[in-house]
């Protein structure tokens, strides 16, 4: 007995799978009988699972690039009270999450006291430029000192130099909460000078610039990070009391009576 050829519609199935288009496979029959019932024509049918591969490879991608920015948590913009902190330039912020620094290789300095939001921030600007299309990755301070010294230790460094150089904005978090030991304040001043006018930078820190010697140990090495972090640069002052503990503060506060 003769085996029965593949019907048409198992042979399109195994071709969209080929093809990566998962959409296309999903959706073209509902929307076959979608069109055939509003009377569309056939490159009408095409454009529009066209189209639908199109935006939910978007998503997936988008997707993608957040998993590998290694965000903590995921934040936006929308979530963040403007009104907390006065001092912060919301009009600059937003422009900010536009991304068109990224493009002009720029670094941004969030500077300000404990808990007036430049995690937050920070985080809600690479969550921005994750869905501009651009690769980001999020670190704090000591976990990437931790990583260089590793990879030092382990003789890649330079492989793990080239992984930090390829990503368009590099987020360093909490810098000055830990002293850095020299190999490690070295280390890390390496990475920054090599996305000098190559790549963007984005740290935050609870140290005004005169006490950065206290982190990296050096005059001379605090100077010429500085030179290079501050050569092209948008800085976000955010400094007042700290809503978090305004935040704790209401919570542990006994209801006002009626």
């Amino acid at each position: 007995m003769s085996t029965p050829p593949d019907t048409p519609q198992v042979l399109l199935e195994h071709h969209l799978k080929a093809l990566r288009m998962p959409t296309i496979l999903r959706e073209y029959d509902k929307m076959a009988r979608q069109c055939a019932e509003e009377k569309a024509d056939f490159p009408r049918y095409l454009l529009r699972l066209t189209e639908l591969e199109l935006l939910d490879r978007d998503r997936r991608a988008t997707e993608r690039r957040i998993r590998q920015a290694r965000f903590p948590v995921v934040k936006s913009l929308d979530s963040f009270d403007f009104m907390a902190i006065p001092s912060l330039n919301k009009t600059l912020v937003l422009e900010l999450a536009r991304c068109e620094y990224l493009t002009r290789k720029e670094n941004l300095l969030l500077l300000g006291n404990s808990g007036t939001g430049k995690t937050h921030i920070a985080l809600a600007l690479g969550l921005a430029a994750c869905q501009r299309g651009h690769r980001v990755r999020f670190t704090t301070t000591a976990s990437l000192v931790s990583e260089l010294i590793e990879a030092r230790d382990d003789k890649h460094l330079q492989r793990f130099q080239k992984q930090l150089a390829a990503y368009e904005l590099l987020v360093v978090d909490e810098l000055g909460f830990v002293p850095l030991s020299k190999s490690g304040a070295e280390l890390l001043f390496e990475i920054f000078s090599q996305r000098y006018e190559r790549a963007s930078t984005l740290l935050t820190s609870n140290l005004p610039f005169e006490e950065w010697t206290e982190i990296f140990g050096s005059e001379r090495l605090t100077g010429a990070l500085l030179d290079r972090i501050t050569h092209h640069v948008h800085i976000l002052e955010m400094n007042g009391d700290s809503y978090r503990l305004k935040q704790s503060r209401h919570r542990r506060s006994p209801a006002s009576p009626a």
